[in-house]
């Protein structure tokens, strides 16, 4: 998917207008204003950390979550989806990376969810995960063949619906691709850097 965070809807239509149709965004307010502004056979996915009190500005408008990282978001996701009769396409997100900002699931708590996750508002489609910040390549692999191995996991427990692996960005994407990803998120090599 393309990342449009922090790039202008004109740049945006530059890539849909070159045959581009799912972009992401990580901020609520960005997502809800842009929207309007573009096609409506855009899919948007959001990949962000969400707040609960944000939800209202991302629901309404995303194909998936992608970054669905403690259960108290998961909870709430699940409530609005009741109150408006919707099913919320979900992936959990594993912490993956070094760094201790990182968001996500333990992959104890992931199995947990998936065991006793049974409600018509959420499907829960996969797993995504941020690998470290490094440019040692080889931590970055390591990072991918975890999840990796995690999503293989899963999807041997038979969950129909468990088919994403959303890894990998500009700099590591093939790599990502060599470990299962399923999509990945490329905001760089499309848009150029953030500025």
């Amino acid at each position: 998917m393309a990342v449009s965070k922090f790039h202008p809807v004109e740049q945006i239509m530059e890539a849909y207008a070159a045959g581009q149709r799912v972009f992401a965004e990580s901020r609520p307010q960005e997502l809800a204003a842009k929207v309007p502004q573009m096609p409506a056979d855009v899919q948007w996915h959001f990949i962000g950390h969400l707040q609960t009190n944000k939800l209202k500005l991302v629901l309404p408008y995303v194909s998936l979550v992608q970054s669905v990282d403690s259960l108290h978001l998961l909870e709430a996701i699940k409530s609005w989806a009741l109150v408006n009769n919707r099913t919320v396409d979900v992936l959990l997100e594993l912490h993956l990376g070094a760094e201790e900002t990182k968001q996500g699931f333990t992959e104890a708590e992931i199995l947990s969810i998936i065991a006793g996750e049974a409600s018509p508002a959420i499907r829960v489609c996969g797993l995504m995960g941020m690998a470290t910040n490094t440019e040692d390549m080889s931590v970055v692999e390591r990072d991918f063949e975890r999840i990796e191995a995690l999503f293989r996991k899963i999807q041997g427990m038979g969950f129909p619906d468990f088919t994403e692996l959303s890894i990998g960005m500009s700099g590591d994407w093939p790599l990502a691709v060599r470990h299962g990803a399923t999509m990945v998120r490329i905001g760089t090599d499309i848009f150029g850097p953030r500025v």
